[in-house]
């Protein structure tokens, strides 16, 4: 049983504060991985996690005992870093040993665990090789290898597949997810990548400017973003957002977007809603992911008429963006649907996937039909 608790965690360097009283509970077995942009203090909280950088404030708990004044070899915390970090001179199981004859185990008992670890990671054949010999891909399983022999509380990684290509990526992504439910360890994953985050995680931490934006599973922080910086972080393309206005229309209403006078239908009980929340004579900020845009090469009810510009055809489907007044919003179609740029076409937007947000602060209005 291996659980890690953030209480209160703050850390500056120097007069910049990276770190805001950051909270998060870390149950056994769990994948968390921490997503954010460059900068936003998720690798300064990997590091104090793993003892590698020290708090000002706060305490890290690992199993219920506070470790923020333990050194980091007294944690019992692997950790594999983006760069392979592995010693050119040894072979593979030389590589993988060192941390355990590094603790004066037997030569048996070291040459079984590299074989199992090896074994697992699918890199026998490869124990006799010196990394120079090695791809990419299989230079980081050696380093994860080398981390996870020695059996530790937790695995921490900090961008591990972030310097592979696009292929490799994808696959190291698959590994890492069957290492993990097959070792059963606390892993904290960090990364900018939300594809990788979406993948791998059991939740995703979401953090900016040093501020916990969001904690939950990927289904919950696509559906249900916290706010407008989740929202437009997490998912690709991005949610389109447009400042929006609210109108009564026989019996509905209307929400205005792009400075005109027409707008997308949506049913009345939204706008109870919304003036509940403060949102219907506030600002507004309106936000749909694109496969919330909804596309018709005819006109139908509830559809308004919209001219299309750039089509990115992305094989299995094309993003196609829609001028509606002086606002853009992308759509996901069909490969092929519209035919070209310029093309007139019917859209409307889906009213269970709109989502609705205060303007001033960003904040989620939680409004969901």
């Amino acid at each position: 049983m291996t659980q890690i608790e953030l209480r209160g965690i703050e850390k500056f360097f120097g007069p910049v504060q990276v770190i805001k009283n950051l909270n998060l509970a870390i149950a056994d077995n769990e994948f968390i991985v921490l997503l954010g942009q460059s900068g936003c203090g998720k690798t300064t909280t990997l590091r104090a996690v793993a003892g590698l950088e020290t708090i000002d404030e706060g305490d890290i708990l690992i199993d219920g005992e506070p470790v923020q004044h333990k050194k980091c070899s007294d944690r019992d915390i692997a950790m594999v870093f983006q760069s392979f970090s592995l010693y050119p001179h040894m072979t593979v199981f030389e590589n993988i040993a060192f941390p355990l004859r590094a603790t004066r185990m037997s030569k048996s008992d070291v040459d079984t665990a590299v074989r199992e670890i090896a074994r697992v990671l699918r890199i026998s054949e490869m124990l006799d090789r010196r990394p120079s010999a090695l791809s990419g891909g299989d230079m980081q399983r050696v380093a994860i290898g080398r981390a996870l022999v020695r059996r530790p509380k937790a695995m921490l990684m900090d961008e591990p597949i972030g310097a592979l290509d696009a292929k490799l990526r994808e696959e190291m992504r698959a590994e890492i997810k069957r290492l993990h439910i097959k070792q059963g360890s606390t892993t904290i994953y960090v990364t900018h990548d939300q594809v990788e985050a979406m993948a791998l995680a059991d939740r995703i931490v979401i953090m900016h400017e040093g501020i916990l934006q969001q904690v939950g599973s990927p289904s919950e922080v696509y559906s249900r973003p916290a706010n407008t910086f989740v929202a437009q972080f997490v998912g690709s393309p991005v949610m389109n957002m447009a400042d929006a206005s609210v109108a009564d229309s026989a019996g509905q209403i209307r929400i205005d977007i792009g400075g005109v006078n027409q707008g997308f239908e949506f049913p009345a009980a939204l706008g109870d809603k919304l003036s509940s929340a403060g949102g219907k004579n506030g600002s507004l900020t309106l936000g749909v992911r694109p496969e919330g845009v909804l596309v018709s090469r005819e006109q139908q009810e509830g559809f308004m008429p919209v001219e299309a510009h750039i089509i990115e055809p992305l094989g299995s489907h094309d993003i196609v963006d829609l001028k509606v007044g002086d606002t853009m919003l992308r759509a996901r179609t069909k490969s092929g649907f519209v035919p070209g740029p310029g093309e007139q076409v019917w859209a409307r937007i889906d009213p269970a996937q709109a989502h609705f947000f205060n303007t001033a602060t960003g904040l989620s209005l939680g409004i969901r039909l």
